[in-house]
């Protein structure tokens, strides 16, 4: 009897756990995150085969995946598949969680809501490259968008943006003694300031499929011979023409025969993309300022004369970064001509060691950054990668690690949504190849109502039939005493 007694008792204290933790899965079943407890029971020792009552062997946590709810938020973030974000704060130990509810700190950096820095893989390098070396960052004065690209890899991730000072309004026509020399107008100059920003953004989106060194673009460069020009025009009526790209440049005979050339040669230039000079023996050099693009020219004649095309350089359009080079040495060169300021950030994160999991807090804000003096724009978060924008441009900022363990059932669970690595647990291991990070999502408790609420009700009958035992035993105990009375 004294021994029921005691096994009441052990079952009371069993069951009031089992209470409190299915309890604590209630008043956490809409907590981001959350993983849901689960108890074992375990009878106790026996002596002479009879039982000596139970507890609670163990509790476990539940690490199946939560409903994902889509919240809207730029910076919530789920972890579809295995894994953990990695949280550190003022001290360096790193902790790990499945919530996903961040937001920017007051110093611009990722952040859960208690102030933990969200770690991962920043900003590895920015590369510059500007009309005035005095310039790395974009401010207001840069207000023409020149191109923007992401290129996501497995070892690294790029961004490239390149903007402009108004070239539209700084552009003014060449002089007069430039005639025949290259001579631009004001709107050819922005006239090609914007065929080459087209053909810029083109090879950066023939990057984006797969990242390469490539072989770099070369311009067309093509001549003919108008050595007799001299002698043939000479008076009103005279002409000299020729096709270029299914257009016909015709110039009539003014002032003297040079005169005429060049005036011919400022025709051509005008064109978008092209530039053209002539020398005093009448050779005329047509240059294609689009390194790849293909120019055809026919028909060169003096009057009814006809003359040859000699092609001295052949258009290669080139391909990967060093393509994408060659575009935006053009572009500056045109921009600078236009009498503008061209600038050029190419930010990059290096993901090629992710598996050491060397990481680092995420800074947000890109004036903290040094890469525009307005420091805000709408996040974006791609599979991890950070992003900022801005208007037409985007810029990476680092991407979000996850982390999983050999033995997740034995982190240690402190609260806040955190565990902590074990000597059980074993070291954390990259779960980048396990997992997809979804953005403006959060991953929500997976503790069930229904399952709760059963368990309640079994653990209550359970808890009551234990004080039955108990007062059961107590009253044979009294009926024995009694006896012995």
């Amino acid at each position: 009897m004294i021994g029921a007694l005691f096994n009441g008792i052990s079952g009371l204290s069993a069951f009031q756990q089992a209470l409190n933790i299915e309890s604590n899965n209630i008043s956490n079943v809409n907590t981001a995150g959350y993983k849901s407890d689960s108890v074992t029971f375990a009878d106790m020792m026996y002596q002479n085969g009879v039982g000596k009552g139970s507890n609670l062997q163990s509790v476990q946590k539940n690490f199946v995946q939560g409903n994902l709810k889509v919240t809207g938020n730029p910076y919530d973030m789920a972890i579809d598949g295995k894994g953990f974000f990695m949280v550190k704060g003022d001290r360096e130990e790193v902790y790990y969680t499945r919530a996903g509810d961040f937001r920017m700190g007051t110093d611009g950096t990722l952040q859960t809501p208690s102030g933990l820095n969200v770690m991962g893989f920043p900003i590895s390098s920015v590369s510059v490259v500007a009309t005035n070396p005095l310039t790395t960052q974009f401010t207001s004065a840069y207000d023409q968008y020149l191109g923007s690209q992401l290129v996501i890899e497995d070892s690294e991730v790029l961004t490239f943006n390149a903007r402009a000072t108004d070239y539209t309004s700084s552009a003014t026509s060449d002089t007069s003694a430039m005639s025949g020399n290259g001579y631009k107008t004001a709107g050819a100059k922005v006239a090609d300031v914007e065929a080459l920003a087209t053909e810029y953004r083109q090879k950066l989106s023939e990057l984006a499929p797969a990242l390469s060194a490539g072989t770099s673009s070369v311009a067309q460069v093509s001549t003919i011979d108008y050595s007799d020009f001299a002698t043939k025009l000479v008076a009103e009526g005279d002409y000299v023409e020729l096709f270029v790209n299914n257009t016909v440049y015709r110039q009539s005979f003014d002032t003297d025969a040079q005169t005429t050339m060049n005036k011919l040669s400022d025709q051509i230039s005008s064109a978008k993309g092209l530039t053209s000079s002539v020398d005093s023996a009448g050779l005329l050099t047509i240059t294609s300022l689009i390194p790849g693009q293909k120019v055809t020219i026919a028909n060169p004649k003096i009057n009814d004369d006809d003359y040859l095309v000699n092609t001295v350089t052949d258009a290669v359009k080139g391909s990967g970064l060093a393509a994408v080079d060659s575009a935006r040495v053009a572009l500056q060169t045109a921009v600078e001509r236009a009498g503008a300021e061209f600038l050029e950030l190419t930010n990059r994160v290096d993901l090629s060691n992710t598996a050491a999991l060397q990481v680092d807090k995420i800074q947000l804000k890109l004036d903290n950054l040094g890469i525009s003096t307005n420091g805000f724009g709408t996040p974006e978060v791609i599979n991890g990668v950070i992003l900022m924008n801005q208007g037409d441009h985007s810029y990476v900022l680092g991407k979000v690690s996850t982390a999983y363990f050999t033995d997740v059932h034995s982190l240690k669970p402190l609260g806040e949504n955190l565990y902590s690595k074990t000597f059980a647990s074993g070291e954390p291991i990259e779960a980048g190849q396990l997992n997809s990070v979804k953005n403006t999502i959060l991953e929500m408790s997976n503790a069930e109502l229904g399952t709760s609420l059963t368990n309640l009700m079994v653990y209550q009958r359970a808890f009551e039939a234990n004080s039955k035992a108990i007062t059961t035993s107590d009253e044979f105990l009294n009926v024995a005493i009694q006896l012995k009375k």
